[in-house]
């Protein structure tokens, strides 16, 4: 009689859905809605896998690229590795400083360098003994440099943007491929606002200010967007600030970031008071094999780098060290996402991935659950890259990201995590990253819900809530 009950139960229990049985049992329940959903969790001491929903499944990772960048670069080139920019001529100054010649810029593919690391070059320039030069600054994008682009916020920033996550890239680029001006109320209400340079004591990019100082405490709303006239970027402003307002600062993607370090860069000769006759070029020609270096200057170790790239998840630093990994020159996003393939390759079972940049932009990148985990785990066994690579990512409880502080204790303090978020196309929602369960171990698991044409919206909060639920059940749990 017992045995006629079990049979049908055990029949009834194989009937159920794939994700009613997962592990996953409140993240799963997107897939009612309309979503797909590939995920996986597992502890890495005895691969005992603690849920999983289709992990090969084949979806997009947004962001979640970045971790796969982050692993390569680590592999290539070791924490501690620093991108050099320098600047170059065919020989030395004379006697009266005067350099014969052109001073070239040898763009080092730098994803962090900044107008501070520029003026320190400048100023080691300058101790060399370069005061005057005859030639022509130019600025040398070997290396990579106009990369085209692929993704249309990239496409479309090369006339407007609104935004500075969407900068072009060049090997020689500088503050993140932006500009920035600092607005900043007039003394008396009615006037204009001042505008400066955030790093120059005036504007490089031409200004097209019509933002106004209004009385104390009336509020401060700034509307800004860069667009190109005849050639020149604009840096169009509207709206008010109060009179006892503080400066705001505004970033916007430039049109061309080797244009921009050009501009950039003869403003700061400029200062220093090294006087360039023959005015400035861009060129994708490599200096010249007789070319003396004259000033130098290191950027910040890789490890700093990645720390900023995850947590921020700086696109424009993202690529661009996906163009670093190239060895050949005039690189582009595929072939930086093909030496991240490679790299791939080298690890046992991970199965496919497509890869067209290292940022995740583009919406074709394609991998996997299992393949994240295996990612993950990988890293996991590699202990001069570990610390590096699980130190990029982000907790919940003190997350540079404030979507991602939520959930319980236990999941917002023993769980490292990577997201990612796209809403073009379709609507992706990508985490990955460690947890500690409550003994102690160490597990590893990924999450990509991707969104349909049907399914044209999903929030953070429809994601995290049910995954920091079940995460949590699983670090009780052991």
């Amino acid at each position: 009689m017992r045995l006629r009950l079990l049979i049908p139960l055990c029949l009834l229990l194989l009937s159920l859905p794939a994700v009613a049985q997962a592990g996953f049992e409140r993240l799963a329940r997107l897939a009612d809605k309309g979503f797909l959903i590939g995920a996986e969790a597992k502890l890495l001491d005895d691969g005992q896998v603690l849920g999983a929903i289709e992990p090969e499944r084949q979806l997009s990772p947004a962001s979640v690229s970045k971790l796969y960048l982050t692993a390569a670069a680590l592999d290539r080139w070791g924490p501690q590795h620093r991108f050099t920019t320098q600047l170059v001529g065919e020989g030395g100054p004379d006697a009266d400083g005067v350099l014969d010649g052109d001073l070239i810029l040898e763009g080092g593919g730098d994803p962090a360098l900044t107008t501070e690391d520029l003026w320190r070059l400048v100023q080691r320039l300058h101790q060399a003994g370069v005061r005057e030069v005859t030639g022509r600054l130019l600025v040398s994008q070997w290396r990579f440099g106009p990369v085209e682009c692929i993704t249309t916020d990239r496409c479309q920033a090369r006339e407007r943007t609104g935004n500075a996550y969407s900068a072009l890239l060049s090997s020689a680029g500088v503050n993140f491929g932006s500009w920035c001006v600092r607005v900043a109320p007039a003394t008396t209400a009615g006037d204009a606002a001042r505008v400066t340079g955030c790093d120059s004591q005036a504007a490089i990019p031409t200004i097209d200010n019509d933002v106004t100082t209004r009385p104390d405490d009336s509020g401060t709303e700034l509307v800004a967007e860069r667009v190109t006239r005849e050639g020149r970027d604009v840096m169009v402003l509207s709206g008010q600030i109060s009179t006892n307002a503080l400066p705001r600062d505004v970033y916007r993607a430039s049109s061309d970031p080797a244009e921009q370090m050009a501009r950039t860069l003869l403003a700061m000769l400029d200062q220093a008071g090294i006087v360039v006759h023959g005015g400035v070029e861009i060129t994708e020609a490599e200096p010249p094999a007789t070319a003396r270096r004259l000033a130098a200057v290191d950027g910040e170790p890789l490890q700093e780098l990645l720390l900023r790239v995850m947590n921020y998840s700086n696109n424009f630093m993202a690529d661009t060290l996906a163009l670093d990994l190239v060895d050949t020159p005039r690189a582009d996003l595929r072939l930086g996402g093909a030496a991240i393939e490679a790299f791939v390759e080298g690890i046992p079972g991970h199965g496919p991935v497509t890869l067209l940049s290292g940022s995740g932009l583009t919406p074709e990148n394609r991998t996997s659950a299992h393949g994240i985990n295996v990612l993950l785990e990988s890293m996991f066994h590699r202990p001069s890259l570990f610390p590096s690579f699980v130190a990029a990512l982000q907790s919940p409880s003190n997350g540079v990201m404030r979507f991602i502080r939520r959930g319980s204790p236990t999941f917002q303090h023993h769980v490292m995590l990577k997201t990612g978020t796209l809403n073009q196309p379709v609507a992706v929602r990508a985490v990955g990253g460690y947890f500690r369960t409550q003994s102690g171990r160490w597990g590893v698991f990924s999450v990509l819900v991707n969104g349909t044409g049907s399914t044209p919206y999903l929030s953070w909060s429809e994601v995290l809530d049910p995954l920091s639920k079940d995460l949590e059940r699983m670090i009780e749990a052991h």
